[in-house]
């Protein structure tokens, strides 16, 4: 029996929602496969710890995650504490202590799962956005000055290096090359920012030098979402800043249907740390308690964890568990559907049980 140490963070709003949902849905698939099992702790760690403590994870929080197998995260955010406060004081913190700086974004119309693009359907858009997860406009550094007079100053400084650039490169293009098209697009704004982004389009011509099976072409930014939208057929693994991914992948997200579909995954390539996977969602406090909170992205980033193990063969079940509930109609009200975040974690349960979902 393979066994894994899991940290789950649900954290925030329907954090905690979606991520029972999926260890339950995990507790199922172990009991169909047999070969593994999930150690699970659970940290209460998050906005109710902030309002207690003045800290959304202790002082050892990273040293107490240091010896997982991987982080099972749910959301980060509340209304009453300031955005910056509780994405610095939990999500960054681990992401940037554990170097995972491979933000894996993938993002495809599950059978079911109409699109917002008229024609689109299932297997017309299947991409994966890489983005650079530890620098760029991301990187922290900045600051303010002479704060509440006219001449206040704020920074923001995005910060490229070439060690930074050439690794996501690298990873982007193995990424591509292990896909059936192989082909990347490097998304960039070097018209206009002529200094990191003229050297990150020079490292991807350098590293695409490495990867001679691996097509690729450049786009800038604003472009890019015009061809998202456009010309999605185009597209297959992209590449960009963690500023530019990060508004990227939510487009690609609601153009696949939703984003309570959308997983994420916060690599680090090298395995020194453990790997966090999350939804891509956010804590959506509009509909928290509800019941109706998509718990499909917490599926979907749990089958990526599942593979980052090394249990591909559990992540495929999964996801086709999820694609046959999805196909079966039963879906959230963010899809068009009228079920339930526990009506369509029964339905994964059954069917990965081998039950009639629909």
């Amino acid at each position: 029996m393979r066994r894994y140490k899991i940290a789950a963070i649900p954290a925030d709003g329907i954090g905690p929602e979606v991520i029972h949902a999926g260890l339950e849905v995990l507790a199922a698939l172990g009991a169909r496969h047999g070969g593994f099992a999930l150690d699970v702790e659970t940290l209460d760690w998050g906005s109710a710890r902030y309002r207690k403590h003045g800290a959304l994870m202790p002082e050892d929080g990273l040293a107490r995650l240091r010896d997982k197998d991987a982080i099972y995260f749910g959301a980060v955010g509340a209304p009453d504490i300031p955005d910056h406060v509780t994405l610095w004081g939990l999500r960054l913190p681990i992401c940037q202590g554990f170097d995972q700086y491979a933000n894996v974004r993938p993002t495809r119309i599950l059978p079911g799962v109409k699109s917002p693009l008229a024609g689109i359907g299932a297997g017309d858009l299947d991409w994966v956005i890489v983005r650079e997860n530890s620098e760029g406009e991301y990187a922290g550094n900045g600051g303010r000055t002479h704060r509440g007079l006219p001449e206040e100053v704020g920074t923001e400084v995005a910060i490229f290096t070439r060690v930074g650039v050439t690794r996501i490169m690298r990873f982007a293009f193995r990424l591509a090359a292990a896909r059936p098209r192989k082909h990347l697009t490097v998304v960039t704004k070097s018209n206009a920012q002529r200094f990191g982004m003229v050297m990150w389009d020079e490292i991807a011509a350098e590293t695409a030098a490495e990867f001679p099976e691996v097509t690729w072409d450049k786009e800038l930014v604003d472009a890019m979402t015009t061809r998202m939208v456009r010309r999605p057929a185009s597209i297959d693994t992209v590449v960009a800043t963690n500023l530019h991914a990060d508004i990227l992948s939510d487009l690609a997200a609601a153009l696949a249907g939703s984003l309570g579909i959308a997983p994420t995954g916060n690599i680090d390539p090298e395995r020194r740390f453990p790997s966090m996977f999350e939804p891509i969602h956010g804590s959506a406090f509009d509909i928290t308690g509800k019941g109706i909170a998509n718990p499909v992205g917490s599926f979907w980033s749990a089958a990526m964890m599942l593979e980052h193990l090394g249990e591909g063969e559990a992540a495929r079940t999964l996801m086709a568990a999820v694609e046959r509930v999805c196909a079966a109609g039963i879906v959230t009200p963010d899809l068009g559907g009228k079920a339930t975040t526990k009506e369509v974690t029964a339905a994964v349960c059954a069917a990965l049980a081998g039950a009639n979902a629909a």
